[in-house]
């Protein structure tokens, strides 16, 4: 399946395919940077994804860690953690199929906000790692 997306104001643009794991995120780090209570990616080889933008800005506050956010508007677009190499994490809510691509697990459960509660069977893991 094609994936597009394209971030609030529309100057950046997502094409991909090949994804990979779709997931839930609930680390303090992903949430400050996105100003959500969780957050969703999905995670493609950045061989796979073609990330198009007059303005892309990319910020690292933490080592290891790269996000990249629309230039005229903020929208984060994607992350890429060095622990993970290879692979780009693109924001669900971005996506023209988001409501295709139904998340498979939580990363980082142990970090969730204590009034955060998502019902479903899916895996709750303290981390995520490449296997």
């Amino acid at each position: 399946m094609e994936i597009t997306g394209r971030c609030y104001c529309g100057e950046t643009r997502v094409q991909a395919n090949n994804h990979k794991t779709i997931l839930y995120c609930h680390c303090h780090d992903c949430r400050r940077s996105a100003g959500a209570p969780v957050t969703a990616f999905v995670e493609f080889s950045t061989d796979d994804v073609s990330v198009l933008g007059p303005q892309l800005k990319s910020v690292s506050i933490n080592s290891g860690v790269t996000r990249m956010f629309c230039g005229s508007c903020g929208t984060p677009v994607a992350g890429v953690y060095d622990y993970l190499p290879g692979m780009i994490y693109v924001s669900l809510g971005l996506l023209d199929q988001a409501d295709q691509l139904e998340p498979q697990m939580h990363a980082h459960h142990h970090s969730k906000i204590a009034w955060l509660h998502i019902d479903d069977d899916l895996e709750r893991a303290e981390e995520y790692r490449l296997d």
